[in-house]
């Protein structure tokens, strides 16, 4: 089934909640770990206004999304959510998110982007090009801490 990208709008919010929700606990982690993150891994229609959203869909089913945030000073961006439906990982979902994700942060000729990123997807991060810089504060869980990656445009 061939997959095609769109941008995020308001109505999408739910189903991107929830498509974050089971890209995560995909990755092991228990009911209480991810009760802990629900509310960071929540897409609000608020979120989708003021971000660049695109959604990864095949037919009429959500494979996974990406978000950019655009700092303040105009050079660096963040990408905020990157997640893939379970049953799509290791298909070309992410990859296809990833370069539309890059042509805008190109075209709005970024110099670098960042993210914290889970300590599972690191591999697919580091394949992007993306470096490690630091370990950072997780923002739902006390006392744990993430992967902080940059990559230079």
């Amino acid at each position: 089934m061939a997959i095609s990208i769109r941008s995020g709008a308001p109505e999408d919010a739910r189903v991107l909640s929830a498509l974050s929700m089971r890209s995560k606990q995909s990755n092991g982690y228990d009911d209480a770990f991810m009760e802990a993150c629900r509310d960071e891994l929540a897409v609000t229609p608020e979120l989708l206004r003021a971000h660049r959203y695109w959604i990864a869909e095949a037919g009429n089913s959500v494979c996974g999304c990406v978000c950019l945030t655009v700092d303040d000073d105009g050079a660096q961006g963040e990408v905020a959510a990157f997640f893939v439906d379970p049953s799509w990982k290791r298909k070309g979902v992410g990859r296809m998110l990833w370069e539309t994700l890059l042509t805008c942060a190109c075209d709005l000729q970024l110099e670098a982007l960042y993210l914290d990123a889970d300590p599972y997807a690191v591999p697919f991060y580091e394949a992007l090009g993306f470096g490690k810089i630091k370990d950072v504060p997780a923002g739902s869980i006390p006392g744990r801490t993430i992967p902080h990656m940059r990559i230079r445009l």
